[in-house]
């Protein structure tokens, strides 16, 4: 018995990191892969993932994946993304105003932007009026979520240099001509931030954001598919 039990450890020592890790049961919420250099933690029912793998200072390589029989595929990448001017940072210890990039796996749930809807888009879309926000006041039942003044709810009148100031989407043409909402924060914590979108490249570093080049921002629109449960993957 002692010699079979010796046996059976000897064997187990000699399996490959590969063969463990295929093991592991495809379909849990936290099983953890490569793509990109960036850890991602998806289940099984993801099929398309956009990485995040920041190079220097606000800048990043970004890719979206898809996966197919063959496995993953990138069909889409740019050395030109950017990132927060505050840097990087753990989910759970980001703090509103900070313009920091929260670091992790987050989901890719609807979208918005300046133009009319197109027939070749999935994911949930609405167009920005006049009188849209992004709730950022801390006090509202909306916070971190999108919302005309016209319904009331939030302190869309405070000035933009308050700390509870919510964000006039029609102030960000450029930015906002084509936006995926992540859903980090979804859950509301109060002053750890909301907002964080993919979209479209500014000038510079974004306020926690991540931004890519317009062309690949178009590509996402037409390709983001919430069947795949796509998700966004931050790392550094």
């Amino acid at each position: 018995m002692r010699r079979l039990l010796v046996v059976a450890l000897t064997a187990l020592l000699l399996v490959t990191p590969e063969a463990a890790s295929a093991r592991v049961p495809v379909g849990r919420v936290d099983d953890a892969f490569t793509l990109g250099g960036v850890t991602v933690r998806a289940g099984s029912a993801t099929t398309q993932v956009v990485t995040v793998n920041r190079t220097s200072g606000y800048h990043a390589v970004v890719t979206w994946w898809v996966r197919t029989d063959s496995g993953w595929e990138a069909r889409a990448t740019t050395t030109d993304g950017r990132l927060g001017y505050g840097g990087l940072v753990k989910p759970h210890r980001r703090k509103q105003g900070t313009g920091t990039t929260p670091l992790g796996t987050h989901k890719l749930i609807s979208s918005f932007g300046t133009h009319r809807a197109r027939a070749a888009w999935s994911l949930p879309y609405r167009k920005i009026r006049k009188g849209d926000f992004w709730v950022q006041d801390n006090r509202s039942d909306f916070y971190n979520r999108y919302r005309n003044k016209s319904a009331v709810g939030f302190r869309w009148w405070l000035p933009s240099s308050h700390a509870n100031s919510s964000e006039r989407l029609k102030d960000f043409p450029t930015q906002y001509e084509y936006a995926v909402v992540t859903g980090f924060n979804y859950g509301q914590v109060r002053h750890r931030g909301s907002g964080i979108f993919l979209h479209v490249n500014g000038s510079g570093a974004t306020g926690g954001c991540v931004s890519v080049p317009r062309s690949m921002m178009v590509r996402l629109m037409r390709g983001l598919d919430p069947a795949a449960t796509p998700v966004i993957a931050i790392g550094r």
